[in-house]
């Protein structure tokens, strides 16, 4: 998962926010007011992220936490989606090789400098299958090893097969400093890294306090903590309930959060500061692992088509959204276009009983569905990110199952508890959560490839089209292989392997400050506003 917008990401995974997390968006009710050096900016995010090692999570939360005290190697534009300088300086990719000079003067809080070596070590730690990072294959390629050059200050990685996105990956992937790097369990609950802040105050379950760092000059496209406006201090703030974030809001009690749902009409009314990224926010999964009840491709159409997608979009985004296109969706796009809308499988009703029956699966005279003595029992989870719409549309979809005679259970979980339930091969069948993402190939990790919890493909999804279909596209150069990617996330779509069927602006809105947010909020970006 991508930088995923701030909990978007869906599980929004970060990866994935973002991402996980994603680039691009817009701004709007700012832009005038005068900028105040010194300043406390306090974010709010709902959910806590648990452990802070940022190399081991995919989780948005996690991503939005640590973000502050960490850096990639290289950066995105949001707006041209042009790979720019992080740690990195120059860099270079060519055939099976990528080389990177980093920017000279980089140090790390505790004042250790960051060496090419030191990179190398993050790099080849995320290679490492055993090491169990869920943005190997997300953020770095399968196969590749690196070696640092401190002489030079070069890191050399190079790739065991083409990769076509490999800069976009290393732009979501952060670095740790040796000291971290030589006591992983501490980052568990302290940062290290060469960020603009660093972590000095950690209260798990109610705030992480962030205090700027001096001389830092190596942020994306130059940034630097010199910069007038930037805060002093930034407090995250865990603040589960989206109603009590938007209060907080307007009372000042926060000066950034993201709002999904029906409170970010009346925060619009109120003419707050919003910066806005596009998302995937409605992204359903099933649990193709043995022995549970949606391993049957026959189960999964069948409640793919027993639900009313357009209804549910309209309930989960305050009838704010708009389908899916693709599921690589956060801006800049790498493969824009529409893998979605003729693959989904419509909503049919009876052909969703149809089914049903030809899976054993039948109704008895209370319109219950039962094989062999067992009933048709679904456990079905989703983020508690998208306030009370999120709730209405679970609820929803829970009416439409049940009119087909399956009974489901929803429960809804924050970011933290959902991921650990799903990557950790937990109870579920269905889940909505949406890994928000820029290139396609950032997916294929969690769409195949081992399951959870031995690998990040968390469904256990197994589809030999799709893996062929991939091997395909990573073999055609950059965006020359769109349509190649795109057939490839149709082919999971059609057999309802995944089924996306919301996109929606995603929005951070704030008071005091403004920000900038392609795809998760830049920390270098944040304005404190003068009163």
């Amino acid at each position: 998962m991508k930088r995923t917008t701030a909990g978007t990401y869906g599980l929004s995974l970060c990866l994935v926010a973002a991402a996980l997390a994603g680039c691009g968006g817009a701004s709007t009710g700012g832009g005038k007011a005068e900028v105040v050096d010194g300043g406390t900016f306090t974010l709010g995010v709902s959910s806590d992220p648990g452990s802070l090692d940022p190399q081991m999570g995919a989780g948005s939360t996690l991503f939005t936490v640590t973000q502050f005290a960490y850096d990639p190697l290289l950066s995105v534009d949001g707006k041209t989606g042009e790979i720019k300088s992080g740690l990195a300086k120059t860099w270079e990719a060519k055939d099976l090789a990528v080389t990177l000079t980093l920017a000279e003067g980089i140090t790390c809080a505790d004042g250790a400098k960051l060496t090419a070596a030191d990179v190398a070590a993050n790099l080849n730690f995320v290679a490492d299958p055993n090491n169990k990072s869920p943005f190997l294959g997300t953020f770095f390629p399968p196969g590749a090893t690196s070696v640092g050059d401190d002489a030079k200050g070069t890191v050399t990685v190079t790739l065991a097969q083409p990769a076509p996105f490999v800069l976009n990956g290393l732009a979501n992937l952060p670095m740790v400093c040796p000291k971290g790097m030589a006591d992983r369990s501490a980052l568990k609950t302290a940062t290290a890294g060469t960020g603009p802040y660093q972590l000095t105050e950690a209260a798990p379950g109610d705030h992480y306090t962030y205090t700027v760092r001096e001389g830092y000059t190596w942020g994306p496209n130059g940034a630097t903590t010199a910069t007038k406006g930037l805060p002093k201090t930034v407090v995250v703030k865990v603040v589960q309930n989206e109603t009590t974030a938007a209060n907080l809001l307007l009372s000042g009690g926060l000066n950034g959060a993201q709002i999904a749902g029906p409170d970010a009409e009346r925060l619009e009314k109120a003419g707050l500061f919003s910066a806005d990224t596009p998302a995937l926010v409605g992204e359903q999964w099933y649990n193709h692992a043995a022995g549970r009840v949606t391993s049957d491709p026959k189960v999964r159409k069948a409640l793919t088509q027993a639900l009313d997608l357009p209804q549910l979009r309209k309930v989960l985004t305050s009838d704010k959204g708009t389908a899916a296109t693709t599921l690589a969706a956060n801006e800049p796009v790498a493969c824009p276009g529409d893998s979605v809308s003729k693959a989904l499988p419509a909503g049919d009703v009876k052909a969703a009983a149809a089914l049903l029956d030809e899976a054993g699966w039948k109704a008895g005279g209370d319109g219950k569905r039962a094989k062999d003595g067992k009933p048709l029992a679904l456990v079905f989870l989703y983020q508690n990110n998208n306030g009370s719409a999120g709730d209405a549309a679970a609820e929803l979809a829970v009416q439409q199952w049940k009119a087909v005679g399956v009974e489901a259970t929803a429960r809804s979980q924050d970011e933290t508890t959902l991921t650990s339930t799903i990557f950790g091969a937990g109870d579920w069948d269905v889940t909505w959560v949406s890994l928000n993402v820029s290139s396609p190939d950032q997916l294929v990790p969690f769409l195949s490839g081992p399951a959870a919890p031995a690998g990040t493909n968390f469904a256990a999804i197994t589809d030999a089209d799709y893996e062929k279909a991939v091997a395909a596209a990573m073999a055609i150069p950059g965006v020359a292989g769109c349509e190649a990617w795109l057939a490839a996330e149709s082919g999971l779509i059609e057999k309802a392997d995944i089924v996306p069927f919301a996109a929606k602006l995603a929005r951070m809105f704030g008071k005091g400050a403004e920000f900038e947010v392609p795809g998760q909020l830049i920390p270098t970006s944040i304005r404190v506003l003068a009163k």
